[in-house]
């Protein structure tokens, strides 16, 4: 189903690492583990939660070296968390494979349009993904670190400010923000980022809303 409404939310973008340095086989294999596993991750997620995953994400978007995932509207500044939480299990895959280098991420919020493609499946299109992927071109990215925008980071303070049991569990965690990166995409736009981590990583599950 199309829709011309705009929709706004926070996009959470993986990339991997030297991905097209990879052979076939291993592109092949890498991609099918980093999917199986991240799907086995949020289904874990959601049901320490108690949410169904239709209710939590609005769709996922492959990009042939990783994928876009859009959340619910109504998980605004909970972007953050996830993207941190994917990062955790990244080093768990590295165990795995010698030759996976680990995955970049990516958070926004920005603007999207829904749109129903040629095989009649969801899909989202937007200046939002687009934004997404110009915060991955900053080269000062450490491994384990996760790059959020400005708004995003704005946002997901929002959050923690109505959520002190986040808060708590953030300081647990040793939750950990860089001052202001500032820097020009390839399109000459100007950027403002922060990159985020936890000393003691894991998964962060989702609160429960009322959808």
């Amino acid at each position: 189903m199309t829709t011309k409404r705009e929709i706004n939310s926070d996009i959470v973008l993986i990339d991997i690492i030297n991905f097209s340095k990879l052979t076939s086989l291993q592109q092949l294999e890498i991609i099918s583990f980093l999917t199986k596993s991240y799907q086995k991750v949020i289904e874990k997620m959601l049901s320490h939660s108690g949410l169904s995953l239709e209710s939590f994400v609005m769709g996922f978007i492959p990009t042939g070296d990783g994928f876009y995932c859009i959340l619910n509207p109504k998980y605004k500044g909970y972007g953050v968390l996830l993207g941190l939480s994917f990062n955790h299990f990244s080093d768990q895959i590295a165990k795995k494979f010698p030759y996976f280098y680990g995955i970049r991420i990516a958070v926004h919020y920005g603007a999207l349009h829904q749109f129903e493609d040629i095989l009649g499946h969801k899909n989202f299109i937007g200046d939002g993904l687009n934004d997404c992927a110009r915060y991955l071109e900053l080269k000062d990215f450490t491994i384990s670190t996760v790059m959020v925008s400005r708004i995003a980071y704005e946002n997901f303070k929002s959050f923690l400010q109505k959520r002190q049991d986040y808060q708590e569990l953030l300081q647990k965690r040793e939750f950990k923000r860089s001052n202001s990166y500032y820097f020009q995409d390839k399109h000459k736009k100007k950027k403002e980022a922060y990159l985020v981590w936890m000393r003691k990583s894991g998964i962060i599950t989702p609160p429960k809303y009322k959808l």
